[in-house]
């Protein structure tokens, strides 16, 4: 099949203006990779050049898993982590100025915990150095370990996300092998348990849809609802895009408003908050998402809370 053309709705600016060449400088100063520039995002002008946000990937730019949509750079042994980076990045990003950030990361399967412990860490500086910043973490499976899904669900992080990318029928085309659906709504219904055991703080959970593999409209409905299964608070839907001519070819462009009637059925289902959008992606804006979430929540409002 030969490559779709592009639709109108999904072309995007060259990335400019101030702001995001002055970001670009400063995560390079601060030695920051962020998945914005490895996964090849669409949004990187916008957020970069608007808003000043972005991800930050932690534990390098190397992944041990070869998922067929994804960008990032692979190798069965990566290099070593940075012991040091913790601590470093917590200061980088306070000294940043965010108010929420997101963290993320390669999938470690090379590691005993699959980096948990690292990751953990690097809230918990966060959290020393700033108290009042919002940490959203995008983790990987830990290879099905809810015990250190416990680690980071109890971490000090404001939201537990972990994406499920796709159908279950899709994921194992999508996904790579060691990964699994039914895995990962164990991961996203285990970390909002063990979240519920902390007195101190509310821990939402997270996850998100690529739409355009050829998936019909019973299997995504199916998806949905076995996220809200899970107990999942936010869900994102968003237009998958074929990053190099050695991913996966897209089925399948959604239209616009195919994404505002699954926002809607969504909502029906009981999400807090819905982002869907062909550009939308997992971490789009999502400080905008939960600030307005909060506000919501003290009008006693949940529905419809945020545009995107």
């Amino acid at each position: 099949m030969n490559r779709l053309p592009l639709p109108a709705w999904l072309k995007t600016q060259v990335p400019k203006g101030q702001k995001y060449f002055q970001l670009k400088k400063d995560l390079k100063e601060l030695n920051l990779n962020t998945v914005c520039e490895e996964a090849k995002c669409p949004n990187i002008g916008e957020c970069w050049g608007q808003t000043a946000t972005a991800t930050i990937m932690l534990m390098g730019d190397t992944c041990t898993r070869g998922c067929r949509f994804c960008s990032v750079k692979t190798s069965r042994k990566p290099p070593p982590l940075d012991t040091k980076e913790p601590e470093n990045v917590a200061k980088a990003i306070v000294k940043w100025g965010l108010d929420y950030v997101v963290l993320t990361s390669v999938d470690r399967d090379d590691l005993p915990d699959g980096g948990a412990n690292h990751f953990a860490s690097t809230v918990r500086h966060l959290k020393q150095f700033s108290p009042k910043i919002m940490v959203e973490c995008l983790t990987g499976d830990f290879a099905g370990d809810l015990k250190m899904v416990e680690l980071m669900a109890k971490s000090g992080l404001d939201v537990y996300s972990h994406n499920i990318e796709t159908t279950e029928k899709f994921t194992p085309f999508v996904r790579d092998g060691r990964a699994g659906y039914r895995q990962s709504l164990k991961v996203l219904e285990a970390a909002k348990e063990f979240a519920s055991q902390l007195e101190d703080r509310k821990v939402l959970t997270k996850s998100s849809i690529m739409l355009g593999f050829g998936e019909k409209d019973e299997e995504i409905l199916q998806a949905l609802k076995d996220l809200r299964l899970a107990n999942v608070d936010l869900v994102t839907l968003g237009q998958y895009m074929q990053p190099t001519k050695r991913h996966l070819k897209v089925h399948k462009y959604v239209e616009p408003q195919k994404f505002e009637e699954w926002k809607e059925k969504c909502y029906d289902l009981g999400f807090s908050f819905v982002a869907s959008g062909p550009l939308v992606r997992s971490s789009f804006k999502a400080g905008d998402a939960l600030k307005a979430l909060k506000a919501a929540e003290v009008d006693g409002k949940t529905r419809n809370v945020h545009k995107v």
